[in-house]
């Protein structure tokens, strides 16, 4: 490779001579350029309506596919329309517009010459006068082609302010050929959160566009941004005070005008304030919708009782004598009380019992007849309570039969209100994942006689998404429920469980007792730390103690720094999965995919097609957090396992996954794992958290080994702070009891 091309950013121009595909939906391209100085290269990037014919100008960067050799990543585009009747012909007779082949080509430019397209775009009626073209067609032929002008325009505008190429297909899907004058008109239409522009660029095309720092559309969309970001990190509200003070110091303006946006906002119905808790609330509307239904479902539920069976203690003996054992006597309470109540909670530590316990109401639940659904917030998670129960379990988003509302592009539900889901009782397990919005639509597919059981761990962290539902739920004492405490003779022996359960009440993990299942590997810098675990992964777990690769789960609290998830991915699939002629492998944006590597989807994709070729299962649904393995990787993109569920990632769509050999701890909630390494060196304070530690523990099986800074670890264990989320469901849930 020349100097040139080794270039991190180059520039290219040629002429398109074919499309080798093309994503119609969002504008991902493979062509064909012929360029003067290199002949024919291939490019590939987001390049929406470009057509044989047209002269390219392009910036990015180039780099090599393991199987279809060198390729140009394109990130800006500026395109030319041909010049001169020659070059006019041959882009006509191409096909890149519709409805004109090489004949017409030809007689449209011999009658119309070098006006030939503008005739197209702006007088039709002239195409008429062509024998063999009626008026229809000519009509036809001018709308497809101002399409075309009207998507090339677009594309030159974000380009030219640096805007991503990959906004312009959803851009043109809503507003046609307006696109530009639409957003000239409103930049802060592209701040809706579909588009996934950040809000700085929105703002900064704003501002050169001649926006004034104080008006409305400015204030008002950075109001909403606040609220979306801040939902993103977990709060359901924002108090007023400090809405108006964060949107203040993220555009730089203050005052009356804050008042008068935010005053918009609420009459218009986005924006929804209320006075609980203490403070005057401000929530995203469709929060506040969620929150107010939560509370309101669940209080309901709570009052209701319903009449155990007559015989219950027998059915209870019957029910142990199957299952070969005796419960413990809150073990029986749980199963006594899902007896009774319409809605509880069944929450412990590992090794309390929650499984025996959850079997137990299930088989209850079996006996009165009634028909049960299983459900966990991921999909691992609903593979486990599978297996532990005996019974199918889904996602709750598969259970609920997702899908995306075709004309607001958010994610909707089939099973709601309207079509509730056909079950008579439903149990959830890891609730602690399960977050305001979610639990909004399960509850409201729930038939009102419908049962609720929720299972989970109140020490594990909370939800990725907005609210604390599980804590809430909890410290409302509203739901009844019973808290699992005795922990079992059996989880006694195992060092995992009992050093969670210490670190749980802060105490420290004894490090010199050197059991068969916890291990401290003392290292002083980050460099050593990740050294020692790819030495784990490669070699000694495998050779030591008959733990595969595959069954090792590597997390770290962070994903930066050199002990953070992205170095550690890169130095295990390095060692575990390295390149070798005949394994295909592409690269995108900072990683390189090859056949082999663990990968997780970090992005709910309610679209993508899946089948499991085994059992003859398809459905439309991967989810944040799912872990697969890629099978292949090709010129259409790469093939991923997810437990048997095959799904193909088209090139455009590799953005949403990620190396999976090691995960950050958030991202490891719900599943549970052989092996478990938890790298702990140059950690941000803030993830220096008693929880994370907790979570990171409670992910092993077997075995579990810390690598790095005992110190962190003592941090971790004394730093029971928890972050404040802004949610009222527990006061709502108070508050809807005695009414």
């Amino acid at each position: 490779m020349s100097q040139t091309q080794q270039e991190s950013h180059n520039h290219l121009e040629g002429t398109v001579t074919a499309i080798l595909f093309r994503n119609e939906e969002n504008g991902y391209t493979v062509l064909r350029l012929d360029t003067p100085n290199r002949g024919e290269v291939t490019v590939v990037g987001c390049m929406p309506g470009v057509a044989p014919g047209e002269t390219l100008e392009l910036e990015g960067s180039w780099g090599r596919h393991a199987s279809y050799g060198e390729q140009f990543k394109a990130e800006a585009i500026y395109r030319r329309m041909p010049v001169g009747e020659k070059a006019i012909y041959e882009y006509l007779a191409s096909g890149a517009v519709k409805g004109i082949r090489m004949g017409l080509a030809r007689q449209i430019v011999d009658k119309f010459g070098a006006q030939a397209l503008e005739i197209i775009e702006n007088a039709p009626e002239e195409l008429a006068q062509i024998r063999g073209v009626s008026l229809k067609r000519a009509r036809t032929i001018s709308e497809g082609f101002r399409a075309q002008m009207g998507m090339r325009n677009l594309a030159e505008f974000l380009t030219q302010h640096q805007l991503p190429l990959a906004a312009a297909m959803p851009l043109y899907q809503r507003f046609g050929d307006l696109a530009v004058e639409m957003v000239q008109n409103n930049p802060y239409l592209l701040a809706d959160r579909g588009l996934d522009i950040p809000f700085s660029k929105v703002d900064q095309l704003a501002i050169e566009l001649g926006v004034a720092g104080d008006d409305p559309q400015r204030v008002e969309t950075a109001l909403l941004f606040e609220l979306e970001h801040n939902a993103d990190n977990g709060h359901v509200f924002l108090p007023q005070d400090k809405l108006l003070a964060a949107t203040g110091a993220l555009i730089g303006v203050e005052g009356e005008c804050l008042d008068t946006g935010l005053e918009a906002l609420i009459q218009r119905g986005e924006v929804v304030r209320e006075g609980i808790a203490g403070v005057t609330a401000c929530y995203l509307a469709g929060l506040y919708g969620a929150e107010c239904y939560v509370a309101m479902r669940l209080s309901e539920m709570c009052t209701m009782e319903l009449t155990p069976p007559h015989n219950l203690d027998q059915l209870l003996e019957d029910i142990q004598r199957r299952q070969g054992i005796t419960y413990a006597q809150q073990q029986r309470d749980a199963v006594e009380l899902a007896a009774s109540r319409q809605v509880m909670l069944l929450t412990g530590g590992p090794g309390t019992g929650k499984t025996t316990s959850l079997r137990g109401v299930l088989a209850l639940f079996d006996h009165l007849g009634l028909e049960t659904a299983l459900a966990a917030p991921t999909g691992r998670a609903a593979k486990r309570m599978s297996e532990t129960c005996g019974q199918d379990a889904y996602t709750i988003h598969r259970l609920l039969e997702t899908k995306m509302d075709p004309y607001t592009g958010q994610l909707a539900f089939t099973k709601n209100q309207d079509d509730p889901l056909g079950v008579d009782a439903v149990i959830v397990d890891e609730t602690s994942m399960v977050d305001m919005s979610l639990m909004s639509a399960l509850l409201a597919a729930m038939r009102g006689d419908c049962r609720l059981v929720l299972v989970g761990d109140p020490d594990q962290l909370p939800s990725v998404g907005p609210g604390n539902v599980l804590d809430h739920l909890l410290r409302s004492h509203v739901v009844p429920g019973v808290a699992l405490t005795e922990i079992f003779r059996q989880a006694q022996e195992s060092a995992i469980v009992m050093n969670a359960h210490g670190v749980n009440q802060g105490v420290m993990p004894d490090l010199t007792n050197h059991s068969k299942d916890f291990f401290c590997m003392k290292r002083g810098d980050a460099v050593r730390t990740v050294d020692t675990i790819v030495e784990l992964c490669q070699r000694r777990l495998p050779q030591n103690m008959g733990i595969a690769p595959s069954q090792i789960q590597v997390l770290s609290p962070t994903r930066r720094r050199e002990a953070g998830t992205a170095a550690l991915n890169r130095a295990l699939q390095q060692a575990l999965n390295p390149a070798q002629e005949g394994k295909g492998e592409r690269a995108f944006g900072p990683y390189i995919f090859r056949e082999g590597d663990r990968v997780m989807q970090v992005k709910n994709n309610y679209d993508l097609f899946w089948e499991n070729p085994e059992t003859g299962e398809k459905d439309l649904g991967v989810f944040n957090g799912d872990i697969g393995e890629i099978l292949q990787v090709d010129a259409g993109g790469v093939t991923v396992s997810f437990d048997g569920r095959l799904v193909a990632y088209p090139p455009e769509l590799l953005g949403e996954l990620e190396p999976a050999y090691a995960v950050t701890v958030h991202k490891s909630q719900g599943s549970e794992y052989r092996a478990v390494i938890l790298a702990l060196q140059d950690v941000p304070s803030t993830l220096l958290a008693r929880g994370v530690l907790y979570t990171a523990i409670t992910r092993a099986k077997e075995l579990f080994i810390l690598v790095g800074s005992p110190e962190l670890l003592e941090k971790m264990v004394k730093n029971d702070r928890q972050t404040r989320r802004y949610s009222a469901l527990r006061t709502r849930l108070i508050q809807g009891t005695k009414e």
